[in-house]
């Protein structure tokens, strides 16, 4: 039977006299350590185990696991300098771009001489690195394109989709209507949009002004001294003009003691007649029973969203409405309506009128082209500065309608220039037999330039509200 290897090789050497490997054997057979000795197999490394100082470089370590999605996203913010709420981080300096030393100035050559040049230097060598160094060397970055462009957004947040929706939306080119433009567009399947014309612009502003939101209950007066110089159809057209803008509907008041035919020229003498009469003394006699819009709404006329509340057409009590009597109505309308308008009549003295007055927030004094109803209207403001209502002189609007075409003597220029300058705002009506007729005004009958007209008189007048 053969020896034992182990046996065999220690014999070997002690036949062949090795003192290393007689050691190693009494190490084996003395204490017997560990297998791996016994065995002779090698340990397994761990390379992570190695000390950061005998490596290259340190690799980093591996992120480490979450329960949840948002302990992961946490750490990944916190492991790449981003900030753990979820958002894109925000550039904090932006590397500046290295900069090149600056040249020396380049000498001038000398003149050749026959000395013979002296040897040029010998560039010097880099200094070797220290290999037990373990500091990477810094390396400057190189300049990028979007340098700049990082600069600012490194001064600026990141916009997102809450803060500053309409960053992420491009802005529609407005649409043409009308004119030449409008139909190019129309031609083109707007593929061509040269945008709106100036004109267009204007009455856009208009609508703008006119449509404002109002913050409490607003009236306005129209008054004159004279009659038949359009001061209800001015209630009508501006009240009909206001209805189509505004998206609260306004309310049109007869105060005309004179039998007025406010709602009449609205809906029209037939429409009208065939309605249940009620007018503002019905309203009157019931006002302490009116406490909602429904309840309101039955002693009111409606043409389209104006509405309106009928004068008294009984003479004997037409003149009977007093200032207390019309402030009670206007309280009453001023808590449902943003916008009202009031038909005063012709005068400024009968019984009504001062609590007319008093309860205005602004005037519109008709006026016509006439010599005498140029002097009335100029009379009109007089009378109010003189008896405490100068704020509502300076800030009236002067509206002349063109109702009869006036001999071509008169100077429209000169009444105009006369009446401007003690007012704030001073606009022509231009002639139009819908207005002239003393019948029914719809805006639908009335030419363009007489509809712009009203829209400019209904501008200044939201114009004083704010």
């Amino acid at each position: 039977m053969p020896e034992p290897v182990e046996d065999n090789s220690a014999a070997t050497a002690e036949k062949s006299g090795q003192p290393e490997l007689r050691r190693r054997r009494d190490l084996r057979r003395a204490d017997g350590r560990n297998a791996a000795a016994r065995t002779g197999t090698m340990p397994v490394a761990n390379p992570r185990s190695v000390p950061a100082e005998n490596t290259e470089s340190t690799a980093r370590p591996a992120p480490p696991r979450s329960s949840s999605w948002a302990q992961a996203a946490e750490a990944a913010d916190e492991r790449f300098g981003g900030p753990a709420t979820g958002t894109t981080p925000v550039i904090d300096k932006v590397p500046d771009a290295p900069q090149q030393a600056p040249t020396a100035p380049q000498q001038p050559s000398a003149p050749p001489t026959s000395a013979p040049a002296a040897p040029e230097e010998a560039p010097a060598a880099p200094e070797a690195s220290d290999p037990h160094d373990s500091t990477p060397a810094v390396v400057p970055p190189l300049p990028t394109r979007s340098a700049s462009r990082s600069a600012v957004l490194a001064n600026s947040p990141v916009p997102d989709f809450i803060s500053s929706p309409g960053l992420f939306v491009r802005e529609l080119k407005p649409r043409p209507v009308g004119g030449f433009r409008g139909a190019l567009y129309k031609m083109t399947g707007g593929g061509l949009n040269l945008g709106p014309s100036a004109r267009q612009r204007e009455e856009e502003e208009l609508a703008r002004r006119i449509s404002r939101q109002l913050q409490g209950s607003y009236n306005t007066a129209v008054l004159s001294l004279k009659g038949g110089i359009g001061k209800t159809s001015t209630t009508v057209g501006v009240g009909l003009t206001l209805a189509e803008y505004r998206g609260d509907p306004p309310c049109a008041i007869d105060a005309n003691p004179d039998s007025g035919d406010l709602v009449e020229r609205a809906l029209g003498e037939g429409i009208y007649q065939q309605q249940a009469p009620r007018t503002i003394s019905d309203l009157l006699r019931n006002v302490d029973s009116v406490d909602s819009l429904t309840a309101l709404a039955r002693y009111m006329h409606h043409a389209g969203r104006l509405h309106l509340i009928a004068g008294e057409q009984d003479p004997e009590v037409s003149d009977s409405l007093t200032a207390a009597e019309y402030l009670r109505i206007r309280k009453l309308v001023s808590g449902y309506y943003s916008v009202a308008l009031t038909d005063c009549g012709t005068g400024v003295t009968h019984n009504a009128m001062s609590g007319i007055l008093q309860s205005a927030d602004n005037l519109i004094i008709a006026a016509g082209y006439a010599v005498s109803g140029a002097k009335r209207a100029r009379s009109t403001l007089h009378w109010l500065a003189d008896h405490g209502y100068e704020d509502l002189a300076r800030n009236a609007v002067v509206v002349i309608t063109d109702k009869d075409e006036v001999s071509s003597r008169v100077d429209k220029d000169a009444i105009e220039d006369h009446l401007s300058g003690i007012c704030r705002q001073l606009i022509a009506v231009p002639h139009d037999r819908g207005v002239a007729d003393g019948d029914l005004v719809t805006l639908d009958a009335l030419r363009p330039e007489t509809r712009r007209a009203y829209r400019e008189i209904a501008a200044a007048i939201v114009d004083g509200y704010v």
